[in-house]
């Protein structure tokens, strides 16, 4: 028995602007809910007649392949693909675009499709496959719709070059196809062996190895590369480490930029809330003074390493990024097993400000500094509505439908995490987004409970 899924949205875009946002490469995984593990293992062609798409995914704890193929292309109205191989019976989907007037469109998709095992698999798993089609598509389309607005608030500027060092990280791997989405071309810094046929420069910057000509010419540089700040204990020589990834690499790539002949007009170099270290309850803006700790001097001397830079003439931004929301990294997905089982709770005091950000406003926010030039040096990159660890803990709770019960305290967080733990998860940071505020930026996302809501499927 065929089942029908359909579900509209209305788009302040035209219905070529939203069509084209579909062709560009990038939209698939733009459209990935976070929360699912779906990755491009192949790709042939487009999404016209005859393209085709390898998937792999994760149901449960079994990974599957799923092969989608294009079909019924048709220019600026609809495409459509179905299941070649793979979980269902039976799945064809339409994506159809209708005009509604010049600056307006529907995006409607239709999904049809059969369970496998017959009687039995709709018995079963009707009710779950239809929640799990309205979740994944409420997301897809606020996706959509958010992405066209961003990328339409700068139409006026010309599509750039953009190199991005850190891509396949939590950031740069929604980056790089928010940005091709957007018409960008982007390159991708890497750190092994560059693919033939792909968008890619070598570098090495342990050796201080990089071939600066290949630099010439780019738009606008994004340097989001580092060793990971929260993944295990600080010994000195793990410090050392994430010292070095960061500011050796940072005054490398800088020195480079700065010896072509064709600079380019922005370097996007990341940087942290870190910098404020552990303040309290006091408001910190862009203009408030580095803290103390090995993380405020770590992101001081991080941005310094971006002197050459600034030295030849590039406008440089450092957006100091607080704690980033996805269940596809950083320390919510860290949380996310925890609270499932009923077992999270305040850490420490929960007095403890955390300053957040969604991954989509962090997006966001990287492409808005990229487009207005009156953005240079810090800008926080955080919501413009931080919360003590209490309420966060609370809310995240909430979302999950867990109780918050359990707490752990500090000396066994200092035990267990040593330094790490007094720096990052006990220390408190009220940090305010004052420089994207005044600039105009619109969060998608201000307040925690709809972030979380959104990255987690929970609306």
């Amino acid at each position: 028995m065929t089942q029908i899924f359909r579900k509209r949205v209305r788009i302040n875009a035209s219905a070529d602007e939203l069509f084209r946002w579909h062709v560009q490469p990038g939209a698939f995984e733009r459209l990935s809910p976070p929360w699912e593990q779906v990755r491009v293992a192949s790709r042939t062609g487009t999404i016209e007649e005859g393209g085709q798409v390898e998937l792999k995914m994760r149901v449960g704890p079994v990974w599957t392949t799923w092969i989608a193929e294009h079909f019924d292309y048709i220019e600026g109205r609809q495409f459509r693909d179905r299941q070649a191989s793979g979980p269902f019976a039976d799945w064809v989907h339409a994506h159809r675009i209708i005009a509604e007037g010049e600056d307006q469109s529907i995006l409607e998709d239709e999904i049809e499709y059969r369970l496998p095992f017959g009687a039995i698999g709709r018995l079963l798993g009707s009710g779950f496959v239809r929640k799990k089609l309205e979740k994944t598509f409420d997301y897809r389309h606020r996706i959509t719709e958010g992405d066209l607005e961003a990328h339409n608030r700068f139409q006026g500027q010309s599509k750039m070059k953009i190199l991005v060092s850190g891509s396949s990280g939590l950031v740069g791997s929604s980056l790089v196809p928010f940005l091709t989405t957007g018409g960008h071309e982007v390159v991708r810094l890497v750190r092994r062996q560059s693919n033939d046929g792909e968008q890619e420069i070598s570098w090495d910057p342990s050796s201080g190895t990089i071939d600066a000509a290949q630099l010439d010419g780019f738009d606008a540089v994004i340097h989001l590369a580092g060793e990971n700040i929260g993944d295990g204990r600080w010994t000195a020589a793990r410090k050392t480490r994430l010292r070095d990834s960061r500011i050796q690499g940072t005054r490398m790539l800088c020195e480079a930029l700065a010896s072509v002949s064709n600079p380019p007009k922005v370097f996007v170099s990341a940087s942290a809330i870190g910098i404020y270290g552990d303040r309290g309850g006091e408001v910190l803006d862009e203009s408030s003074e580095p803290g103390t700790g090995f993380l405020a001097d770590l992101c001081r001397d991080w941005e310094a390493a971006a002197d050459p830079a600034r030295e030849r003439g590039i406008r440089v931004v450092h957006p100091r990024i607080g704690v980033v929301l996805s269940p596809a990294g950083g320390a919510l997905a860290k949380m996310l097993l925890p609270f499932k089982l009923g077992i999270g709770g305040v850490i420490g005091s929960g007095s403890q400000y955390m300053s957040w950000i969604a991954l989509d406003d962090l997006v966001g926010a990287l492409h808005h500094i990229l487009g207005d030039e009156s953005l240079q040096g810090p800008v926080n990159c955080v919501s413009p509505n931080a919360v003590t660890n209490r309420e966060y803990t609370k809310v995240l709770g909430k979302v999950l439908s867990r109780p918050t019960v359990l707490p752990m305290p500090a000396p066994a967080m200092k035990l267990a995490f040593g330094e790490l733990a007094k720096e990052l998860l006990l220390a408190s940071a009220h940090v305010v987004p004052n420089r994207l505020q005044e600039s105009n930026y619109q969060f998608r996302f201000p307040d925690v409970e709809g972030a979380l809501r959104h990255v987690l499927g929970r609306g």
